[in-house]
């Protein structure tokens, strides 16, 4: 158990690192210092200069995390037994995997066309949650047989997963108008330019990125509420940490706008992106986990079940 708690973590901490570093690449324009693959200039190490630093990074980090992750699966194959939900996460995490490499190749053979980095990005989004979710199941380790708690009136679960579904979007709209040139086709804020959906498509897109975050931000207050009703200390904390985050979020994407990307604060809107999604991702899960935990827990302890129940 202690292994896969290891690898499980660093799988999803490792992620989370290609995840951002990825975003940067294509923010200093080095996604194309490497035009082939798997290969980089035609060479396994190529001469490490300029973007090709950034690229190739990139490219080390991922095979990095794809040995991680079979060190993952290999060491939860092993607790399959022990531990709930673990065997169809790891099913998940190969599926999601495999897309998201070929995902990569994908980004490389159409040049970093939008289509392609809105691909890659919400693959890669799907592969950390997946991994975070592995992680979670490692350290809290709930025990087959105490079944999936129902989603009770009040939950914060509901309005936790719109959360996050709002994020994910957010951001999947966000490296559209990113990769396609359009950070700046609104130059004001919160109208663009002197209108409320601009008068271009890449005004548009802009517009309905600003469009999402304003619903996102909304979702987040509103499953804050619920979390902080639901008696789960654990998601009350993420959910409000989520919220924090969010509203940064907000603050960076203004600060964009209003000061012409500069690329410190397009990296930090892009890795806070990241961070913000993850956060609301623990929040959901730990709201259907938290119960099936205690519920192990009071399995692990018949003695304190028997006194729960005479009580």
């Amino acid at each position: 158990m202690k292994f896969f708690r290891i690898a499980a973590g660093a799988a999803a901490t490792l992620a989370l690192a290609l995840a951002v570093l990825g975003s940067w690449v294509r923010i200093n324009g080095a996604g194309m210092t490497c035009p082939d693959w798997p290969l980089c200039r035609g060479s396994l190490v190529p001469e490490l200069i300029g973007g090709v630093v950034l690229e190739w990074s990139h490219r080390a980090i991922a095979l990095t995390v794809g040995f991680v992750i079979i060190a993952a699966f290999v060491a939860g194959w092993r607790v399959r037994r022990e531990v709930a939900g673990v065997v169809p996460t790891l099913f998940a995490l190969v599926a999601v995997f495999v897309l998201q490499v070929a995902a990569g190749g994908i980004t490389i053979h159409e040049a970093n066309s939008p289509r392609s980095v809105v691909l890659h990005w919400g693959v890669a989004m799907a592969l950390l949650a997946t991994l975070v979710f592995l992680a979670l199941l490692a350290f809290l380790a709930p025990r087959p047989g105490t079944g999936v708690p129902a989603i009770r009136s009040g939950s914060p679960f509901g309005a936790l997963a719109t959360a996050t579904l709002f994020a994910f979007v957010t951001m999947c709209i966000g490296s559209y108008v990113s990769s396609s040139g359009a950070g700046l086709a609104c130059t004001t804020f919160p109208s663009c330019d002197g209108t409320l959906a601009g008068a271009s498509a890449p005004q548009l897109v802009q517009m309905l990125h600003r469009l999402a975050a304003g619903l996102f931000v909304l979702a987040a207050l509103t499953a804050a509420v619920f979390a902080a009703r639901s008696g789960m200390p654990r998601v009350r904390a993420w959910a409000f940490g989520g919220v924090g985050l969010a509203l940064l979020q907000i603050a960076l994407g203004i600060a964009n706008v209003l000061w012409r990307l500069p690329v410190p604060l397009r990296e930090a809107h892009a890795a806070n992106a990241a961070v913000t999604f993850i956060v609301f991702v623990i929040a959901t899960f730990l709201a259907t986990l938290d119960p099936l935990v205690a519920r192990s827990e009071l399995q692990r302890t018949p003695y304190v079940a028997e006194g729960m129940r005479r009580a």
